[in-house]
């Protein structure tokens, strides 16, 4: 299969260029040619497959013949060997658990994937990459853990200052070895823009090898649509499902629609925003109005000029009334995330984190708005004690935390501060 830029149809790559090149050289973000239709067999049988059968299935039709089926199965087993269970809290209402990875944040399963995708291309060819990513949090921790030790591929994560929570900020800054951590003093949308002015830079790619593991990587759409067929199967009533995505660059909400062109039977899907709610504002009027990002709770969501709105834009053709027609969007404060924290705990004895408050409060929006009765599927994106600050300083109760995350708490860490100004970024990275 063939991928495309966003910018230029004409420029079409394969998926291991699309893969090892991140972004396309007009900066437009590689899109599949084609969204393969997967037989309606295959949905009516997801019950009986294993989550990794569900994974290959589906990555096989956008690789094709570029990795053997053995090498992929073997990449997909590695890859995607921890659950991703949904929880039903009411008939209506279910968590889609999506923290059960190694960093415990639902970029573990497209991190993991890319790192080994990428490392069996690299293997038979001299040379070295280096991955820029920009996190906002989680994404940071998922790429370094994912790369951590890969041969051939270096890896620097670019975050904002004071702009992630402090156990984001160990796993990220104490994997060390080919692992780097740049905090920028300034906010994610200039850590975004800083990696995506590098890869068009001429001077750094004359000499350097450069590759994203953002969102903007198709590499780390693919694997994000393994979870929706494996929530999907849970559901056997007659209710249609809704998805409910937190979101923020979008990428999981993109992964998503792509489930649903490939076959997945969803009704609609729910984009929960925080109160950067820039995308919200373009499915109420289709006008995009891009802005400097402020600090909230979610803070994965913190994102005022979300890149994978053009991938959106261009799946649909800009045809902004079928994209309405598609998604929910609905955005909500701080005050109100911290309320309906309480209000799952109390309800169903339930510990959810800011981002996945966040989505059963759209939830409630759609439902209310809405005359039919729906399966609600709540993506929890990360696990609340990776928020463990927002507990302490807002509410009564916080979750536990799990070993693997508290073994980093007392890591030393190892970060490099530069500005927000690209001459510096550029200058370190030519260095």
């Amino acid at each position: 299969m063939n991928f495309y830029s966003t910018n230029n149809k004409n420029i079409k790559v394969t998926f291991h260029e699309a893969l090892l090149k991140g972004l396309a050289g007009d900066k437009g973000l590689f899109m599949p040619e084609s969204i393969p239709i997967l037989n309606s067999n295959f949905i009516q049988s997801l019950s009986r497959l294993s989550f990794q059968d569900i994974a290959f299935e589906i990555a096989s039709k956008f690789i094709e013949d570029e990795i053997s089926k053995t090498t992929l199965e073997e990449i997909i087993n590695s890859a995607v060997n921890f659950e991703a269970p949904t929880i039903r809290l009411s008939s209506g209402l279910s968590i889609l658990e999506l923290f059960h990875g190694p960093t415990l944040a639902f970029k573990d399963f497209g991190a993991r994937f890319m790192a080994r995708s990428m490392e069996h291309f690299l293997k038979n060819e001299d040379k070295e990459i280096t991955i820029l990513v920009a996190t906002s949090g989680d994404t940071g921790s998922a790429v370094a853990n994912g790369f951590l030790n890969v041969k051939g591929i270096n890896v620097i994560v670019l975050f904002p200052k004071d702009k992630v929570s402090k156990i984001q900020e160990k796993q990220i800054t104490t994997l060390n070895n080919n692992i780097t951590a740049l905090e920028v003093n300034g906010t994610f949308d200039d850590c975004q823009s800083l990696v995506k002015t590098a890869f068009i830079d001429p001077e750094l790619k004359y000499k350097l090898n450069l590759s994203s593991a953002n969102s903007i990587n198709i590499g780390r759409l693919i694997p994000q649509t393994f979870y929706y067929f494996e929530s999907y199967k849970n559901f056997d009533s007659h209710k249609p499902v809704v998805f409910c995505v937190p979101s923020g660059n979008l990428g999981n909400l993109t992964a998503g629609l792509f489930a649903m062109k490939m076959g997945l039977p969803v009704h609609k899907f729910i984009a929960a925003t925080n109160t950067n709610k820039v995308f919200t504002e373009y499915i109420a009027n289709g006008k995009f109005n891009p802005r400097p990002s402020h600090t909230t709770y979610s803070n994965a969501m913190d994102v005022g000029n979300p890149s994978n709105l053009e991938r959106i834009i261009s799946f649909y053709n800009n045809d902004h009334n079928l994209i309405k027609k598609v998604i929910f969007s609905r955005s909500f404060t701080d005050d109100q995330t911290l309320n309906k924290m309480r209000e799952i705990k109390d309800k169903y004895n339930y510990i959810i984190d800011p981002h996945g408050a966040v989505g059963c409060l759209a939830v409630d929006t759609f439902e209310a708005s809405s005359k039919g009765q729906y399966n609600n599927i709540v993506l929890e994106t990360a696990h609340p004690a990776k928020f463990l600050d927002v507990f302490k300083n807002n509410l009564d109760f916080e979750p536990l935390i799990p070993e693997r995350l508290s073994q980093c708490l007392d890591k030393e860490s190892k970060i490099v501060e530069i500005s927000k100004d690209y001459k510096d970024f550029q200058e370190y990275l030519l260095s």
